[in-house]
């Protein structure tokens, strides 16, 4: 049964994952140092994004959880 729910929860999680739009301008932009790379800047995300990335963070603390409670009952 966990063992089902948490391939579920790991598909979902690659999509989400998957969903989530770039930040930076990529490893061509980190490399020439076009536009700074500033890895704290304060973006706000908005509408779907907030979504994806709310929705990407519970599937990710999910599946932690359904792992160490298989590992438990084994």
């Amino acid at each position: 049964m966990l063992d089902a729910l948490l391939m579920i929860v790991s598909a979902l999680l690659i999509v989400m994952t998957l969903l989530q739009s770039g930040k930076s301008d990529g490893i061509s932009g980190a490399f020439s140092g076009n536009g700074g790379l500033n890895l704290f800047a304060n973006v706000k995300e908005r509408g779907s994004e907030k979504v994806v990335t709310n929705l990407t963070l519970i599937l990710g603390v999910a599946f932690f959880a359904l792992v160490i409670a298989i590992r438990v009952m084994n």
